[in-house]
């Protein structure tokens, strides 16, 4: 680049201003004829220009470097994480059954608790590497900025622009790394100050259900979105070969749920004593409640699991005509966000349009509404983030995409592109949770989690397609 604006930085530096004539010309003796240019004292430091374009080079090499090692650390951490659930299962066998293995094996499983320890110190150090390359790239930039201002103010501004913009790109590049790297590790957890969802992992996956069975692909999975103190590790399941929703499961913790040792299981029916199931798979647990569709009459369901009582509540003008694309009677969709908690559905007089309704959690009442122009049966399912709404669709067997977006408080709708991989193409359930800022799947059968980026001051990714 440097050398294409060479021959122009010579004749810039040449011109003077006032009567100075930057060119003689006549002719000498014996018909020669001669040139003259006059040159300042003050000549372009076009070598300190190319050294800075050196330096760019470098540090786009570095930046690079980086932005793949935090790719990497988050594809490691859930293979760590596999690691030792695998290795805490086995170790929980030995200790029920320690006679049912030899030596070999007790030092074999030893060796491996070595080796993941060995990976866990391995991925600390390159983290901690990664953070201090990070803070020395963006010292590096910081000089090399305040070198270009004051070529700027001394010299001819337009040549240093050039150079100028290529470091501002850098700079972007450097704060977005920044960004996804703390975003893996020091999420921003019950914090609303970013632009939206701008990225959505790979999927991944914990395993089949605790019924371990193929059949049963109408269900959810998660965590409570508002725990009770003491109870913030505690998972639910409930799934069934059919929409009924008739019993939702409880595990204390994650290796509880991969183990299946459930603490309690909440029977929605009990023949000849009560009637409290559900249809569709739209539940979401707060504070230790569901909240459901109630099958009979239609309406909200709420089962207080702390001590088994149930309430349901009618929503004025909800039909029941109106399902997601995948799966029949989800009419009423519950979700939960750092706001609270909602329910979307759509009515007759919406001509099935999804309508978007706020609970409120003490009165167990919609106590406000907001139209959009979604058609709900042609949406894979929502959930809500920060007072935004998010609509997927099916793009192909294997990828789904968040097409659509509702913010509650500015009223505005989008229309967005933020594509994700499916790990089987059907799923019954779809939720964000906000103790962790992760998606929960429930993907034919198996339990799927997603980590989810944000769009913050400095990202360009995200992908509108019309406001």
């Amino acid at each position: 680049m440097i050398a294409t604006v060479l021959y122009f930085v010579l004749f810039r530096s040449a011109v003077v201003e006032g009567a100075w004539s930057p060119w003689a010309e006549g002719s000498g003796s014996g018909g020669q004829c001669f040139c003259e240019a006059f040159l300042p004292n003050s000549t372009f430091p076009i070598g300190e220009l190319i050294s800075l374009e050196k330096t760019a080079v470098e540090i786009n090499y570095k930046l690079e470097l980086e932005i793949s090692k935090v790719e990497m650390y988050e594809v490691k951490l859930q293979i760590y994480i596999a690691k030792i659930t695998n290795l805490t299962v086995l170790i929980e066998l030995m200790e029920h059954d320690p006679d049912a293995y030899n030596e070999l094996q007790l030092e074999e499983v030893k060796i491996k608790i070595k080796q993941v320890e060995a990976l866990i110190v391995e991925l600390k150090a390159s983290i901690q590497t990664s953070s201090t390359v990070l803070i020395s790239i963006r010292e590096q930039i910081s000089v090399v900025i305040a070198v270009l201002t004051q070529l700027e103010i001394t010299y001819d501004k337009n040549l240093v622009l050039v150079t100028r913009r290529e470091y501002i790109i850098l700079q972007q590049k450097l704060e977005e790394c920044e960004t996804r790297h703390n975003e893996i590790f020091n999420p921003n957890i019950g914090i609303c100050n970013h632009g939206g969802i701008r990225r959505i992992s790979k999927p991944i996956i914990s395993q089949l259900n605790a019924h371990l069975s193929g059949g049963y692909i109408y269900g959810g999975w998660g965590k409570d979105t508002k725990p009770l103190p003491g109870s913030e590790n505690t998972y639910w399941y409930s799934a069934s070969s059919d929409t009924l929703v008739s019993r939702i499961t409880q595990y204390s913790d994650y290796y509880k749920l991969i183990m299946r040792q459930a603490f309690k299981t909440h029977e929605l029916y009990v023949a000849n004593r009560y009637d409290w199931r559900g249809l569709g798979n739209n539940y979401v647990v707060r504070e230790n409640t569901l909240y459901f569709q109630y099958r009979s009459p239609f309406a909200m369901g709420k089962l207080n699991m702390t001590s088994s009582t149930i309430a349901n509540r009618v929503i004025p003008k909800a039909s029941d005509q109106f399902s997601y694309h995948y799966s029949g009677n989800q009419n009423l969709d519950f979700a939960a966000d750092e706001s609270g908690l909602w329910v979307t559905y759509a009515t007759d007089e919406s001509k099935g349009k999804l309508v978007l309704g706020k609970i409120n959690e003490q009165s167990f009442q919609v106590e406000e509404v907001w139209q959009t122009s979604i058609y709900k049966p042609s949406v894979g399912n929502t959930f809500m983030v920060c007072g935004v709404m998010y609509a997927t669709r099916s793009v192909d067997s294997k990828t789904e995409e968040i097409f659509y977006t509702f913010d509650t408080r500015t009223e505005q709708e989008s229309y967005v592109s933020v594509p994700f991989e499916k790990f089987q193409e059907f799923y019954a359930y779809l939720d964000y949770n906000p103790t962790d800022q992760k998606l929960y799947m429930f993907n034919n059968g198996y339990y799927v989690t997603y980590h989810v980026w944000f769009n913050y001051e400095g990202s360009k990714d995200k992908l509108f397609i019309d406001e």
